[in-house]
């Protein structure tokens, strides 16, 4: 919602960034705590969510919105509602963008932020009966 207000007065690129930045805090504490069920948050598990959320946030979200905009724009043109055919393309892109980094935001989450970690803990050959 951020994204489309800002969009026309700051350009895709930096209304992608103040949009996107909005959501990092948050997505850093509920990610770490609750989906990954970080034991704490450390300042590594910072860093490397900062690194991983902005490359794809800020680069691979404005390539990909760009991206579905020009597939968009080689169909019919189609108002909804009271929104231009543009605004309408511009919802789209983002929306669709908007799945293909929650992709890559997990894995970079799984396998970069919070890998799972085994402590040596073998585990056993049959369940328990």
């Amino acid at each position: 919602m951020l994204f489309v207000l800002l969009h026309d007065h700051l350009g895709i690129t930096l209304a992608n960034f103040v949009s996107s930045s909005a959501g990092m805090v948050f997505s850093f504490v509920v990610n770490g705590l609750f989906t990954f069920r970080a034991e704490r948050l450390t300042l590594r598990h910072a860093a490397l969510f900062v690194a991983s959320t902005g490359l794809v946030m800020w680069v691979a979200q404005p390539l990909l919105i760009h991206g579905w905009l020009w597939v968009l724009e080689q169909g019919p043109d189609v108002a909804l509602g009271g929104m231009s055919a543009g605004d309408v393309r511009i919802w789209l892109a983002k929306l669709a963008s908007i799945a293909c980094s929650l992709v890559l935001n997990f894995l970079a989450y799984r396998y970069v932020v919070w890998p799972v970690e085994h402590r040596g803990e073998e585990a056993p050959a049959h369940p328990p009966v």
